[in-house]
């Protein structure tokens, strides 16, 4: 029998881990900083303090990129740390991971492969398609109902995910995320304004702004570059600059929304208008947006209670629940002998 049990939902700027023997979930920064090209100078939450800020010679890199794993080797560093920093993980234990819902079987592989060749010497590694895992964390039947809709807003994507009789109907996985959404508003702060902003302040802004409220006069010091003379200045930014900002990128989702809706079987597209959509990812957070995509797309609309952790919550309920376990499987399993 495996010592501990552990559920990873791996996002492209977060890492979310559920420990069964604790009984706690806990988060890092997915965010790895590189010092002179070869030498590990932080991991986690320490490496993303030097975001924008770090020397030269240190390289801050997210070894994640719009939900896949893009540099193997430091993601297996990263995670093999951030395991023992502060947590002592056992050995041999079991995993269950939640892996992006439109990507190919290889990149589900490679989540897989993440694990079962670390150090952490895993004895079980099984996953679980991320928009599953997010409609158990939401308390939903999944195996019984008719027809579900996920949006999953994360940091770098966005997963939209149809679900019915327990399985994947049909899954989109779109190219705008939190990251998007904070370049977007840096890129019309300078055309604007011909004031340079990090991506960081921009996140700032789009966070403090509730950007879809009734709410349109309010305004937000800020520090950055005056393009124009070169030098270190404050300014005020409005929120409706903000909101222009996040405008192109919504719609592009709210486009992809519609685009697989046309794609639903009738009987579970009848069930979606029924049950409606639910939000879930750390953007879902953004206040308003609930409202903004109901009233664009025409369907009731709900957001997680902690949208940020949902999926992370399913695979806790996965995990103590022998029927729920069943949503999870193998990559050893005979189906993907051909990935051997």
């Amino acid at each position: 029998m495996a010592r501990n049990i552990y559920g990873l939902d791996l996002g492209s700027y977060e890492i979310k881990v559920y420990d069964k023997k604790k009984d706690e979930i806990w988060k890092e920064k997915n965010v790895i900083a590189i010092a002179n090209k070869k030498e590990i100078f932080a991991v986690g939450d320490d490496a993303y303090e030097m975001y924008e800020k770090a020397p030269d010679n240190i390289e801050v890199i997210f070894p994640m990129q719009e939900g896949v794993i893009s540099h193997f080797n430091n993601m297996q560093f990263l995670l093999q740390n951030l395991l023992k920093k502060e947590r002592q993980f056992a050995r041999g234990s079991e995993y269950v991971i939640a892996v992006p819902t439109d990507v190919t079987e290889v990149e589900k592989k490679a989540f897989f492969d993440l694990v079962i060749h670390s150090t952490a010497k895993a004895r079980e590694v099984n996953i679980v398609e991320r928009s599953i895992a997010d409609a158990v964390g939401l308390n939903l039947d999944v195996k019984n109902t008719k027809g579900l809709f996920i949006a999953n807003f994360g940091g770098e994507t966005t997963e939209l995910s149809v679900l019915a009789g327990g399985g994947m109907v049909l899954n989109r996985l779109v190219k705008v995320g939190g990251v998007t959404f904070d370049h977007s508003v840096a890129n019309l702060v300078r055309h604007s304004h011909d004031f340079l902003i990090g991506r960081l302040t921009a996140e700032m802004l789009r966070k403090k702004f509730g950007v879809f409220t009734e709410d349109t006069s309010s305004t937000l010091r800020v520090a950055g570059r005056d393009m124009i003379m070169g030098v270190p200045i404050q300014k005020d930014i409005s929120i409706s600059l903000v909101r222009a900002a996040l405008k192109e990128p919504l719609q592009e989702c709210i486009r992809a929304v519609y685009s697989l809706l046309d794609r639903t079987p009738p009987e579970v597209r009848r069930a979606i208008y029924k049950n409606g959509i639910f939000l879930t990812g750390g953007i879902a957070n953004t206040p308003g947006l609930e409202d903004y995509i109901e009233k664009a797309v025409g369907i009731p609309v709900r957001t997680a209670v902690e949208p940020d952790i949902c999926a992370v919550t399913g695979l806790k309920k996965i995990i103590m629940s022998k029927d729920l376990r069943k949503l999870a499987y193998s990559m050893l399993d005979e189906n993907y002998r051909w990935m051997r």
